[in-house]
């Protein structure tokens, strides 16, 4: 049985699905159990444990009866993010970024939060935040 996972509901499929897909194999050691960039659903493990899904966000509103609601809010503060404990925080936000991923702030030295904390926040294809971090 998994344990307690993320599954994030994506509008973009294909464009989540590749950026997810290049990234998690060398930041987690995930690999893609099933999926491909035409969607509905993707998932990837890690030692047989679910790590991360994706899956279409228009279906799953037809399934809960929302899909008469807006598909985007309005614009607000950061409510959630994905962290990623990382081996070296400036390779790990380079290979994002040349995943399609977009700068959010610098990777920085953080002992404020922990000693030899260093961390960087980048967003996904659809703009959810992302943090990588190393101690």
């Amino acid at each position: 049985m998994d344990a307690l996972y993320n599954r994030l509901l994506v509008s973009r499929f294909a464009e989540c699905f590749e950026f997810y897909r290049a990234i998690l194999p060398p930041l987690t050691g995930a690999t893609l159990v099933k999926g491909s960039p035409e969607g509905p659903y993707a998932n990837w493990d890690v030692a047989d444990q679910a790590l991360l899904a994706l899956y279409d966000r228009a279906l799953m509103a037809v399934t809960l009866g929302t899909a008469g609601l807006p598909a985007e809010p309005p614009a607000v503060q950061d409510t959630a993010m994905l962290v990623f404990r990382v081996d070296n925080v400036d390779e790990a936000l380079s290979l994002c970024l040349r995943n399609g991923g977009s700068l959010a702030a610098v990777a920085t030295d953080r002992p404020e939060w922990g000693p030899n904390l260093r961390s960087a926040h980048l967003r996904d294809p659809e703009g959810r935040l992302i943090e990588l971090q190393s101690y």
